[in-house]
Parts: C-alpha cells; structure tokens; sequence
C-alpha cells in the first residue's frame, strides 16, 4: 500500500490487516523502510540522503526486506500487506531527481506484490491532515509537497500498469479506513495469490 504523506497508508494497512484477520486470514503485516538497521538509515536519514544515495538506501533495504521477510511470510502461507513498497520508490525518488528508468532498474528483481494499492486524496485533504498532524519527512515539509506527491504517484501508477503490475487505486479523500480497507479486501481476493 502506497499513497502521498499524509494520505493514510499505515491506517488503511492496519484497518486491512484487521479486516483480513477477522475473515481468519493469517497476516503479516510490514513496512517500508523496514524497522532493520539499514531501513531506520532510510526513515530517519531523509534530511541526509536525496536523490541517488537515498534510491540506493531504500533499494538495499528493500531487497533485505523481500530476502529477511516477505518471502519467509509467503512460504508460510501467510498474506503479506506491506505499508509502502516499490510505488513509493517510483513516485518520491523521482520526485527527487533520479530518473524513473534508474529508479526501476534499481528495483525491478524485487518481488512484485500481487496486488498494488496505491491511495491518493484531493490535495487540499492532504494539506490539512499534514497540517494536523505536523511534517515528518523533507517531502512532507514542501508547501507543494502534496500536489507534487499526488501527481508522482499517479506517475507511478501509470507505470506498474504498463509493466504488468496489477495496481488499484483508491480516492482516501472522503472514504474512511475501514471501506478503503473492505475495497482493498474485494480487490486482493481476485488476485493470483502468487508471486510475480
């Protein structure tokens, strides 16, 4: 699940992770940057790294993540749903300055997820939740921040589609978790269940 800062992915992820348990579903749930050493160095070295640095940063971490984590869920049987993945990359280092091309290439021999959700939100919907909450990221701190990120990620969007990804994107601007979550859940369960 990928979506602008902002947006709501950790609470839409927790209210599937809910959701997906309460149907008897055995879920792991994760994020990204992960919680390794290498992920914190991402998620707290924004102000540090930019561009080329910061792709490589979250690629490494990203390829640990899938080898440490996400396949040994999957070989469990479990179903994995994930709080930012490889959308984030192609929307926010973009958005930094690597080309989308570089971004891809970094990133292409991860596991592909079965299903992409990518959430967006009408800008100024963004702005204020961000406002309520305070900036967490350089991103977040841009006053053009939210209009940049939505039009990244519907970038990126366009781009898992054309790559063969299969991507869903859900407007969060009036939708509350809980039936964002259930649209994600109808989704998920057309998909093929296994890896691409």
């Amino acid at each position: 699940m990928d979506g602008p800062g902002g947006v709501g992915t950790t609470t839409v992820a927790a209210a599937l992770v809910k959701l997906l348990r309460a149907r008897g579903m055995v879920v792991h749930a994760t994020r990204e940057p992960s919680v390794s050493p290498l992920g914190q160095l991402a998620r707290f070295g924004t102000d540090v790294y930019k561009g080329m640095s910061m792709a490589c940063l979250l690629a490494a971490d990203r390829y640990q993540h899938v080898e440490t984590e996400i396949r040994p869920a999957l070989d469990r049987g479990h179903t994995v749903v994930c709080d930012q993945y490889v959308a984030s990359s192609l929307a926010l280092q973009v958005m930094d300055g690597v080309p989308r091309d570089t971004v891809w290439e970094l990133n292409r021999y991860a596991d592909m997820p079965d299903l992409a959700v990518i959430l967006i939100a009408r800008v100024e919907v963004i702005a204020k939740r961000l406002a309520e909450r305070g900036p967490r990221t350089r991103y977040e701190r841009d006053p053009r921040g939210p209009e940049r990120e939505c039009a990244y990620y519907g970038e990126s969007a366009r781009f898992l589609t054309a790559v063969g990804v299969r991507v869903l994107e859900l407007d969060a601007s009036m939708s509350s978790p809980r039936d964002l979550a259930r649209a994600v859940a109808a989704a998920a369960s057309g998909s093929t269940g296994g890896r691409s």
